[in-house]
């Protein structure tokens, strides 16, 4: 065993697995936001804006499906040499690439190249943050008090809402700053490359990391894995799936709100063909106001989620607020018909203290299926095979929904979303009493 001096106190632990997802999902939001506001000027062709916009919007999806080559990868080295190493590598991937997008010419000045190169960083974002979450989850869960392991994991997943707040209060002060003409043409970069600094910081903290003490016995006793992302889909695809599953509505929730509601809110007044309202006209930056708000409400109810799926298990805690989830999708028409910012902004707040609800126990439950040897593969794959089927294209499907349907049509999309992870929440086991060390 390990001497108590190469253990992690409670409160670095903390600091360690906030600090680096904040830092990852800041990168990754200040994309999003970029690619609904300048990406389809600055890199596609101009003839047709439509074309251009969801051009610009379906590199969103890029990521997605490269986060489980980030999962396989990372997991490999994470599952077989420690999840400190690795967890150093997915942070500088990720960086790296984002420094890389705030570098990259655009589309007048390198033609075709520019979509393309821009296409090849975001799939670095992707592959980086598919090894992030689980690598952090699992620093945060293991090295947890007896009985705390939701509150200690609630803490890389406050990460998400800080990034989404450091992203947009980024944007809205450049903005402010330097005005919406100069923003586009070239103030965006700006916060792509202070990313720089943040990549350090998030190393400084994590190189003074100890391995986790259940890898440190594992690795002692000869069980780790030779291929663990091969045995974690012989041995446990079952579980994969279950994991899969039950995250699945909470990424299509939570791109709904940040992605499809911020396309919706800032696009101008119209209708569709089918006679269904296609914009709201809200100005950008007070939907990035908005956006501000609700990130601080997410933050504050990944906490308190995280304390209360310690208390109630994570199945009944997580079973309730899907059910609220199913509920809230159906009353989405009631929020945002009316069309005015404080409709959207009580959308928005009401969502994301239901995704804090939802994505705050997330860190604890998905490790807490796999065995230690595994853990860091099975938990990344769960968690990022569910960004594929959540989060990849739910944008685009959701404007086709409200262009033929309306927003009834987005909301049960929702709710259907919500029926799927009930159906396997129901048929899972409660984790919360579980021993890691002993998890089979």
């Amino acid at each position: 065993m390990s001497s108590s001096a190469s253990r992690n106190s409670p409160r670095h632990v903390a600091v360690a697995s906030l600090v680096g997802t904040a830092i990852e999902f800041y990168d990754y939001y200040i994309y999003a936001a970029a690619a609904v506001l300048v990406f389809n000027t600055q890199f596609f062709p101009k003839g047709d804006p439509s074309a251009a916009m969801l051009l610009s919007l379906s590199t969103l999806a890029l990521a997605f499906l490269a986060r489980p080559i980030g999962s396989a990868l990372f997991g490999h080295f994470g599952d077989r040499i420690g999840r400190k190493r690795t967890l150093v590598a997915s942070l500088l991937t990720m960086g790296l690439s984002t420094v890389a997008i705030g570098l990259l010419p655009s589309y007048e000045q390198i033609g075709l190249a520019a979509p393309l190169l821009l296409c090849l960083f975001r799939i670095g974002q992707g592959i980086g943050l598919g090894g992030e979450w689980g690598g952090a989850a699992l620093v945060a869960t293991e090295n947890a008090p007896p009985g705390q392991r939701g509150w200690f994991g609630s803490f890389p997943q406050l990460g998400a809402p800080i990034g989404l707040f450091m992203a947009n209060g980024v944007f809205f002060l450049v903005t402010w700053l330097i005005g919406a003409d100069a923003m586009v043409a070239w103030g965006w970069r700006i916060p792509f490359v202070l990313s720089i600094v943040l990549v350090g910081v998030g190393l400084y903290v994590r190189l003074t990391l100890h391995e986790s003490q259940v890898f440190q016995d594992v690795e002692k006793a000869g069980r780790t894995e030779q291929a663990p992302v091969s045995a974690v889909f012989r041995q446990h695809g079952g579980r994969v799936l279950q994991g899969t599953l039950i995250m699945t509505t909470t990424y299509v929730l939570f791109y709904l709100m940040t992605a499809f509601v911020q396309v919706y809110s800032k696009s101008p007044v119209g209708t569709s063909a089918a006679g269904h309202a296609t914009g709201l006209g809200i100005p950008a930056n007070t939907f990035t106001g908005i956006l501000l708000a609700g990130a601080v409400v997410f933050g504050v109810f990944c906490l308190v989620a995280g304390k209360l799926a310690d208390r109630f298990g994570r199945r009944h805690w997580l079973m309730a607020v899907t059910a609220a989830i199913m509920v809230f999708g159906l009353l989405m028409p009631q929020f945002l018909s009316h069309g005015t910012p404080a409709s959207v902004l009580a959308f928005i707040l009401v969502g994301m203290a239901l995704m804090g609800c939802t994505f705050g126990p997330m860190a604890a439950l998905l490790p807490e299926l796999f065995p230690t040897e595994v853990r860091y593969s099975g938990a990344s794959m769960a968690y990022n095979l569910a960004s594929i089927v959540g989060a990849s294209l739910p944008t685009l499907v959701a404007i086709d929904l409200n262009r033929s349907y309306g927003l009834w049509g987005v909301g049960l999309y929702l709710a259907g979303n919500g029926v799927v992870t009930m159906t396997a929440l129901v048929t899972s086991r409660e984790t919360a009493r579980v021993d890691l060390a002993g998890v089979r």
